[in-house]
């Protein structure tokens, strides 16, 4: 029997509208759930299971009334530790942010729209320090695990959002994504993750990572991301590079399937070489060939190619880089000492940059876009491993046996669409032999987020995640 913890958001919203179930009936079976998690997961960074059943009371005495307040009336969800949430402190994983202030009274827009909808709030979730690395820990928090395996990494940066889904901590969880954020752990725990087209949901306070950072959806499928989307991309005068109106929901733009669509499968982006950036693991490079043949038995027109890009890590690195500098600037010595070790190094290596290392960046990245750009007028969707790998050893930036000083050394496939500003997701396509998801990555162009739902939603449909249960019911 499915528990109420495993159920997605959409079927949450059908049983409380036939009655089936309540509000409070849910949030009880994901507080429960929560505490069955092995402690290495370590996901949460605040859990509010008071405010969550009084919130939960007060939907289902709606759903009673048959006077639901919006979409999400009584779904429960979780937010990364990133982003502000109203009455509560926002730390980042950082033991520099205090937390009796400054006084925590707004909301993020994503935030801010949650509430508006009836979302009810059961937890905050970990982060590495303000977010800077493809794996979660922290000098605040420690160490977040995997469901599947809590000795293995969750990945990060929206570690915790992650693990929370993959959990039956609530099926919606809103991550961040500067480089992979959301992918990354997405893939390493077996959910569904979308980096939105840059702008398409609003952020604030701005970050010092730049227009890099997007706020995305981790969800069990793709029609609930497409739910949360409705949600959370409407525009908010507070982020000045917010994009205007959608115009059609996410949830209509689901149907229609893939037939037709023109698919790009890359198995590795042209990468490789004897430093292994960009070798792919033989059981991904498997289970994503699979994806390509299923698009194709679907009716896509799927061919073997490549946009034909060099790595671009170097422009990010001095983008990336300098934002952390920006990030720890405001910090006296000896609050500079309580952080991250990593983060202070690439902290001095972003404030030794030059503003014309900056502006060549810039320019790198603009040449990036403009190459994507030309490969979506020939194809409206990419395919490639989300990852190389599947989780290796938490508690690592880098995976202990292989030769990379940085996370992006094994992230190659991410981080070069957070430069260019597409939308990206990474849908669950199976289990590796030590039972660790793995994910497959799709790209469309920018402001084609409904496409990239529409495939993404076409394959779970077929049966892609099959294998993927959610961890503790299996």
């Amino acid at each position: 029997m499915t528990s109420l913890a495993d159920l997605t958001a959409l079927q949450l919203l059908a049983g409380y509208g036939s009655g089936a179930f309540s509000p409070v009936e849910v949030v009880r079976a994901n507080l429960a759930r929560m505490a069955e998690a092995p402690p290495a997961v370590n996901a949460f960074t605040r859990v509010s299971a008071d405010a969550a059943l009084r919130e939960a009371e007060a939907s289902a005495a709606r759903w009673l009334r048959g006077e639901p307040s919006g979409l999400l009336d009584g779904v429960p969800v979780t937010v990364k530790d990133l982003l502000l949430t109203r009455g509560e402190p926002t730390l980042r994983g950082s033991r520099t942010v205090r937390a009796e202030g400054p006084a925590w009274d707004e909301d993020a827009p994503s935030v801010a729209r949650l509430r508006e909808h009836g979302a009810v709030f059961l937890a905050k979730t970990t982060t590495p320090e303000f977010g800077w690395k493809g794996v979660t820990d922290s000098p605040l928090q420690g160490i977040t695990g995997n469901p599947y395996d809590p000795s293995r990494t969750a990945g990060g940066s929206s570690g915790g959002s992650a693990a929370a889904v993959a959990l039956g901590a609530g099926p919606l969880s809103l991550g961040t994504d500067g480089g992979g954020s959301v992918r990354i752990p997405a893939s390493f725990c077996g959910i569904f993750g979308l980096k939105p087209t840059y702008g398409r949901v609003p952020l604030y306070p701005a970050t010092p990572f730049g227009t890099l950072s997007h706020v995305g959806p981790m969800t069990r499928d793709a029609a609930d991301a497409a739910l949360l989307m409705d949600v959370i991309s409407g525009p908010d005068w507070r982020d000045w590079s917010g994009l205007g109106p959608h115009g059609t929901t996410f949830q209509e733009s689901l149907r229609g399937g893939v037939r037709e669509l023109r698919v790009a499968y890359s198995p590795s982006l042209g990468a490789g070489g004897p430093d292994g950036h960009g070798v792919v693991d033989p059981e991904v490079a498997a289970a994503v060939r699979r994806v390509a043949e299923l698009l194709e038995r679907l009716g896509a027109r799927v061919e073997e190619a490549d946009p034909g890009f060099a790595d671009p890590v170097e422009a990010f690195h001095t983008l990336w880089f300098s934002g952390a500098a920006r990030v720890v600037q405001p910090l006296g010595a000896a609050d500079r000492e309580l952080l991250d070790p990593g983060l202070r190094e690439i902290a001095e290596l972003g404030a030794s940059y030059s503003a014309l290392d900056y502006l060549a960046a810039v320019d790198a990245r603009m040449a990036l876009g403009q190459l994507m750009g030309s490969f979506h007028s020939a194809y409206d969707l990419l395919l490639t491993p989300t990852l190389p790998i599947t989780a290796f050893e938490a508690g690592h930036e880098v995976p202990p046996d292989s030769k990379h000083t940085r996370w992006t050394g094994w992230t190659p496939f991410t981080y070069p669409f957070n430069l260019t500003q597409q939308p990206a997701a990474t849908v669950p396509c199976g289990l590796s032999e030590a039972g660790l998801p793995i994910g497959a990555q799709l790209v469309a162009a920018r402001h084609a987020d409904a496409v990239l739902l529409r495939a993404a939603h076409a394959l779970y449909e077929a049966g892609v995640a099959e294998q993927v249960a959610p961890a503790l019911a299996r």
